[in-house]
């Protein structure tokens, strides 16, 4: 018979796997859906905290690339970077507060990102992605039924 302790291990462990498997799969489905995009490619930034385990703050995953658009005064071709911040849920975790989207909002303004994402994978399931937008006012998460456009 398991102890009230090792069954909270199991349920911990578990949500870490899903976490972990969260991550990967979105990473799999961002590149799956951008993989016929010129160069060049973006790269991908997983924070993990101690153990490999879940990191304090609201961004989980980043999707960086040099930009090669035509540059600003006083900067050359590639010397830019294009970012997305990008928040990940997996398994049944919940969608994330309205606090939760101010911060990725201003981390977003701050580090001139171009987009915040929000990407939920549920296992044996396609992952789902939500772009956070601002409408009436208020901050909502708007589902993005093509990725690509995002990471174009």
């Amino acid at each position: 018979m398991a102890t009230k302790g090792s069954d909270y291990d199991d349920r911990w462990e578990k949500a870490h796997r899903t976490a972990r498997w969260a991550v990967t799969m979105t990473q799999w489905w961002i590149r799956h859906a951008v993989k016929r995009a010129p160069f060049p490619q973006w790269h991908f930034l997983k924070f993990a905290g101690p153990g490999g385990r879940e990191s304090r703050g609201v961004v989980d995953l980043i999707a960086v690339r040099k930009d090669h658009s035509t540059p600003r005064s006083g900067l050359k071709r590639g010397d830019a970077l294009q970012i997305i911040l990008i928040q990940v849920k997996g398994g049944s975790a919940a969608k994330p507060t309205a606090e939760a989207g101010k911060r990725l909002r201003i981390v977003a303004r701050r580090h001139g990102a171009r987009a915040v994402l929000l990407a939920a994978w549920k296992k044996g399931k396609a992952a789902r992605f939500y772009s956070l937008c601002k409408e009436a006012g208020a901050l909502t998460w708007i589902e993005i039924p093509d990725v690509s456009v995002l990471f174009c």
